[in-house]
């Protein structure tokens, strides 16, 4: 009795690869660390906390190094079929490192704005590294109820972030819009979840797999509504057409910084929770989820460019809301390779469709913080953020002018932002390789419609400057009043911003000039 009890307490022992797990833990343990430090520091030295915070998030993607050797699972079952919980692949430590160079980017981006917006640094920065630690959780996360957990990590912090601007209505209501659709998905997605793990016994994506190839008739119906219920949180994370209500006022309401977070890190959140559920847990219910995908892509970058098309220039905060609606129809693009995946004759196929994402959101990450980081300089002087404000930029700041220009370019496709037409054509060709040639048509004619509005802004900046007459004034709440020109690029803490805006420009051109290095870095994923 002794004997057979030690046997079962052995079998149940787990034995924790820390390395594996560092970078989500390092990420954690720094946001507790800037809490507790939040406690002892003087009000004149709170901006010490964002050092540590960017020190935490850079500590965490080096923790990446060291797994680079080869695949690294942990949190396995002991008895039974192998299955783990935790898994870094390649396709893990691609998406951490979008993650936390998204995240450390954006702390970059926030130092002026917590001193504008006189933002509390310490919840400030817990909150980021909170929601970058679940963030980085997600993509190694191989089971269902630990994708929910990661997700809920990465999404709650992300609601305080959004609302953070004590006595703003903007703000509030856009956190209160924000949480409640948020909460509305992930009760959909939960029950979802039930419907998967009662047809099929098990919450591991492997062991999912394999029972869908053999459920029970009865359960059939169960298993299909379960598979496209588990879709609808990702695609809300995503901002997916019908469940993209939320991001024009969420981006808005929230401080730049915040709404450049939510654009790059909540979408490889989304994104590559969508790709483990469809192409690891439901690859043989692709005949669901693949004509799904591509409808909701198809819908996605055509309401998303028509919405951007209807901006006025001299609505105000319309900058910001061209670059969420350009976010959406950014959104549709990347779907496409994984409607594509649902229709890949082989697993290769569906890995080398996959690749075409992953490359698109290397690429969309670097220049779309960087539209959103000269977006938060420009906020600095103008806070109502129009895009009449953008006249003339190039004649009062033109390295931020240039800058901008080249990142519109890359999103819109076109030279020099060669990576843009690169990734543009890389997701093309994913559509046409697996048949869908009516989605490659959609996409080909919403890249020409977006070009209207991608020139139309970058035009803007070089015209000779002139007063914006008739604008609609800025919300009064939460405001701050503007600075002297060229105050605020003086000022200290705008150095961090104007680093974001040269490394993502940075790594915006040296991509254009081997942007087959995306695609080779990419290619090789969780398959």
């Amino acid at each position: 009795m002794t004997a057979n009890a030690t046997s079962l307490a052995t079998s149940l022992v787990q034995s924790v690869d820390w390395l594996a797990v560092a970078p989500p833990t390092i990420a954690a343990l720094a946001g507790l660390a800037v809490l507790v430090a939040d406690l002892f520091l003087p009000e004149r030295r709170k901006h010490l906390l964002g050092w540590g915070a960017i020190a935490g998030l850079a500590l965490a993607a080096l923790a990446l190094l060291p797994l680079l050797d080869g695949d690294r699972s942990t949190f396995c079952l002991t008895s039974g079929a192998h299955a783990c919980s935790y898994t870094a692949d390649t396709f893990t430590l691609v998406i951490q490192f979008l993650v936390l160079g998204g995240a450390l980017l954006t702390g970059l981006l926030s130092f002026s704005a917590l001193d504008d917006l006189k933002l509390p640094a310490g919840e400030f920065w817990f909150l980021l590294l909170s929601s970058a630690a679940g963030a980085a959780l997600l993509p190694a996360s191989r089971d269902l109820a630990t994708l929910v957990i990661a997700l809920e990590v990465a999404s709650l912090p992300a609601f305080a972030l959004v609302g953070l601007r004590r006595g703003d209505r903007l703000s509030s209501e856009a956190a209160l819009k924000f949480f409640l659709s948020s909460v509305t998905a992930t009760a959909v997605m939960l029950l979802g979840v039930s419907f998967v793990y009662a047809a099929t016994g098990s919450l591991h994506l492997s062991r999912i797999a394999d029972a869908l190839t053999h459920v029970d008739p009865r359960l059939d119906t169960l298993a299909q509504a379960g598979v496209v219920l588990t879709l609808v949180g990702f695609a809300f994370k995503t901002a997916a057409v019908p469940f993209h209500f939320w991001v024009p006022d969420t981006y808005v309401g929230a401080p730049v910084p915040v709404a450049a977070y939510l654009s790059v890190v909540g979408k490889a959140v989304g994104f590559s929770g969508l790709i483990l559920v469809t192409v690891l847990a439901f690859p043989s219910y692709a005949d669901v989820w693949g004509p799904a995908v591509a409808v909701l892509a198809a819908l996605t970058m055509t309401a998303g460019n028509a919405a951007a098309l209807r901006q006025r220039p001299e609505r105000a905060f319309s900058a910001v809301r061209l670059l969420a609606w350009s976010s959406v129809a950014q959104a549709g693009y990347l779907l496409v390779p994984i409607a594509a995946a649902g229709y890949a004759d082989s697993a290769k196929d569906a890995s080398r469709a996959i690749g075409s994402t992953v490359a698109y959101a290397l690429m969309y990450a670097a220049v779309n913080l960087g539209a959103f980081a000269v977006a938060a300089l420009v906020a600095r002087t103008s806070p109502a953020n129009r895009l009449t404000d953008y006249r003339g930029l190039y004649a009062a700041r033109p390295a931020a002018a240039l800058a901008l220009g080249f990142f519109l370019l890359c999103l819109a496709g076109l030279p020099p932002g060669v990576i843009g037409l690169f990734a543009k054509v890389t997701v093309f060709s994913a559509a046409v390789d697996a048949g869908l040639g009516w989605l490659a048509v959609v996409m080909a004619l919403n890249v020409v419609v977006a070009l209207y509005y991608y020139l139309q802004w970058t035009a803007l900046l070089f015209r000779a400057p002139e007063p914006a007459a008739g604008a609609e004034p800025a919300p009064a709440a939460g405001a701050e009043p503007a600075p002297a020109a060229g105050a605020a690029v003086a000022r200290p803490r705008a150095i961090p911003l104007t680093a974001a805006i040269g490394l993502t420009a940075v790594v915006g051109i040296a991509l254009s000039g081997a942007p087959q290095l995306v695609l080779r870095f990419a290619s090789d994923t969780l398959l």
